[in-house]
């Protein structure tokens, strides 16, 4: 189950610029050290406690990728909408009995939620916007963890993590989420064809960790979704998970309301069959408006923060390889 990766933030759309405030140079000082510890704060949490080095080994180490800086993933992966859809990813992927299964007995969710967190950031981050060893190297340290997650579910079915239709169903609804997400509150949607390449690029990184026949295109994105929904539900196992997310997490009471406003994005987001199996009060159209509108200024916040953090390019940054029969395409603008 994923949750937000480190990303390298990308610059305002063009066109775009800040509202002037006239302020006085402590003012400005003030303001920038804030900015600063924010981008601090969030990213400890996400990419361990020396975040500069870990974004620097990401972003910043020479060498070929698996996709530029303009390609869809990049701009999906490197946008604080991530935050509502790795939320909105856990709480979809919990619906299927074996993935939860594993998950429950395996990921120690529970124990060490940040350090989960950070592992699942760190590969994402990797896989996007690392060279291409780091990122083979990554793919190889999953497929081998997976290799090693097996048991059965409560109810007595088999499981095992490196199960390519379980692997399958993990991807298309982290995929579903981050897109969605990103549509909803990221900084530049993509348009159709911008789309379609995310679900492409995304599919080359879903194969290589093993699952097999992955649509390349929105459209396929939503038939394999819907394929799978007889096999979904809300079992305790997802409800006490959405339970711990919702509730649980170690948080300090000071940013609780904030988290709050991600959970509320997230969870507006979700298909209604999927709140009721969920157990997730259902919205009423006003107040989910003021959960949208939430989500926005939370995402934007998170987005000020990070911009403070660019880790910057690497000396190569223009050489790009796709994956070896890959077609990652290029969104517009």
């Amino acid at each position: 189950m994923p949750l937000p990766s480190f990303p390298r933030v990308e610059g305002a759309a063009p066109g775009w610029a800040p509202r002037r405030i006239a302020c006085d140079d402590a003012t400005v000082e003030a303001l920038t050290e804030l900015r600063v510890a924010a981008a601090v704060a969030v990213l400890r949490k996400v990419a361990g406690p020396d975040p500069t080095a870990a974004r620097a080994a990401v972003h910043q180490t020479p060498g070929p990728r698996w996709f530029g800086p303009e390609t869809a993933i990049a701009r999906v992966h490197g946008d604080a909408s991530m935050f509502v859809g790795g939320i909105r990813a856990l709480l979809l992927q919990s619906l299927h009995p074996r993935a939860m299964a594993a998950v429950a007995a395996h990921s120690g969710y529970r124990s060490d939620p940040w350090g989960r967190l950070q592992r699942t950031a760190t590969f994402l981050a990797q896989t996007t916007f690392g060279p291409v060893d780091q990122a083979e190297r990554a793919v190889a340290t999953v497929r081998a963890v997976h290799q090693r997650v097996r048991g059965r579910t409560p109810d007595g079915e088999p499981y095992q993590a490196s199960d390519p239709h379980l692997l399958a169903w993990v991807h298309l609804a982290e995929v579903d989420s981050f897109l969605l997400a990103h549509q909803r509150y990221g900084r530049r949607p993509l348009d159709p064809a911008g789309c379609d390449a995310y679900v492409a690029q995304t599919a080359e990184v879903g194969e290589r960790l093993g699952a097999r026949d992955l649509p390349r295109t929105l459209a396929g994105l939503r038939t394999a979704l819907g394929a799978y929904r007889p096999e979904l539900r809300g079992t305790a196992a997802a409800r006490q998970a959405a339970e711990f997310l919702r509730h649980e997490t170690p948080l300090p009471a000071v940013v609780r309301p904030f988290y709050g406003a991600l959970w509320g994005a997230a969870v507006v987001l979700l298909p209604v069959w999927a709140r009721a199996e969920l157990e997730l009060s259902m919205v009423p159209v006003p107040e989910g408006a003021l959960v949208r509108a939430g989500g926005v200024a939370m995402t934007r916040a998170i987005r000020w923060a990070l911009d403070a953090a660019d880790p910057g390019q690497p000396p190569d940054a223009a050489d790009a390889e796709p994956p070896p029969d890959a077609d990652p395409g290029q969104p517009p603008g």
